[in-house]
């Protein structure tokens, strides 16, 4: 009976395909809107996820996101490292500047000066160069992103565009700055290049501010938890201190709060829902309707209405299967295709899980409302 079940749906090509293909167009929707909107919250917090030998950033009492920077002073550095627990804590500098090109365009870019003498906060991964050159004089790190694109020079029309190189040079607040290195890290919110250097360069790359540090970088001695070592911080400085995954969430929480991206994808996710909800679930109502005088004689040869029930609940859950399967593959091969653009994409297997489970409450809910009729199947409707 099963198999009779199956064999239903594939003989009526015309509703099984829309019904596939409608569930299969909703999964895509959800799946790419959802891991679009992760990889765009991910990018907000990039740096400090590229920064991961530090437990603890410590900040003015009112930043709200990484990128509101409200400066300290650099005496204020030496005040956290004598509070007991701390290990080490070095400046961190992060802000903007405008970068003068050989072709004398201009372009804005992220500033970062890591500390002088231990270099801490520098980029993990580095595809030319050495972290260790930045103690040339005028010496500067670019990403890869940035140095292929916005940073390249521009030939003739028509020809392509050469990408910044070792070696090269570039003009920050009037100042020379030699690229020493390219490194690989993750995208800013922005999309803007990202230059590091030493802190005390940074500062004189920067426009001059009574104050100028950023942030100040912790790491425990493991002697306290670091949330507890994070609230003596707090206590001894009045300085705010957070965990980097505190500091991560913090960030998140601003965008979602303060921002329209979370009004604007979960509309997305929300009309791709109404599509797989409304076209699916009336295809799969007027299947059932149509073949309601095969269910009567199934009835009249015996089958019991729970045997119905059953086969209609196979012949949803196999729909709902193969809609899941197409459109979260159908998403994750957009997302790899997409994975040297500028699409941000991050699919999590709480997202596949996700849309899995909308997929088939769509057709979960179609089942009940299709579950009326083969309760009411009467056995002349056979021979009308």
């Amino acid at each position: 009976m099963y198999r009779i079940a199956l064999k239903m749906l594939r003989e009526d090509r015309a509703r099984f395909i829309g019904m596939v293909l409608s569930l299969s167009f909703s999964a895509i929707i959800i799946t790419q809107q959802s891991s679009t909107f992760l990889g765009i919250m991910m990018r907000t917090y990039g740096t400090i996820t590229d920064t991961p030998q530090a437990d603890i950033w410590v900040m003015d009492p009112n930043v709200r996101f990484i990128d509101d920077i409200l400066p300290l002073r650099d005496t204020d550095l030496f005040r956290v490292r004598c509070v007991e627990g701390v290990a080490w804590a070095v400046p961190f500098f992060k802000g903007a500047i405008r970068a003068r090109l050989l072709n004398g365009q201009f372009q804005t870019c992220n500033l970062i000066g890591i500390d002088d003498s231990t270099l801490i906060g520098s980029p993990h991964t580095m595809l030319e160069g050495h972290v260790e050159d930045l103690r040339h004089p005028d010496a500067i790190i670019v990403n890869y992103q940035g140095a292929i694109d916005k940073l390249s020079r521009n030939q003739a029309p028509g020809l392509p565009s050469i990408p910044l190189r070792v070696g090269d040079q570039l003009e920050l607040n009037d100042r020379r700055a030699k690229v020493v290195g390219i490194c690989d890290m993750s995208r800013t919110f922005q999309s803007q290049p990202v230059i590091y250097t030493t802190y005390n360069r940074a500062l004189t790359y920067a426009p001059a501010e009574r104050k100028l540090l950023s942030f100040i970088l912790v790491k425990s001695d493991g002697r306290m938890p670091v949330r507890e070592l994070c609230k003596k911080i707090s206590q001894v400085t009045n300085f705010a201190a957070y965990t980097k995954e505190d500091f991560e969430n913090k960030t998140i929480d601003y965008y979602m709060r303060y921002t329209g991206i979370p009004i604007n994808f979960g509309f997305a996710v929300f009309l791709g829902l109404l599509v797989g909800a409304g076209i699916a679930g009336l295809i799969f109502f007027n299947f059932i309707t149509e073949n309601l005088k095969y269910f009567a004689l199934f009835a009249a040869m015996g089958a019991s209405r729970w045997l119905l029930v059953k086969m209609t609940m196979l012949q949803a859950l196999w729909v709902a299967m193969m809609g899941w399967g197409i459109g979260t593959g159908g998403s994750a091969l957009i997302g790899y295709l997409a994975r040297k653009t500028e699409l941000t994409y991050h699919l999590t297997w709480p997202i596949f899980l996700g849309t899995g489970v909308i997929i088939f409450s769509i057709c979960i809910v179609a089942l009940f409302l299709s579950i009326a009729k083969i309760f009411k199947i009467e056995l002349g409707t056979m021979f009308k």
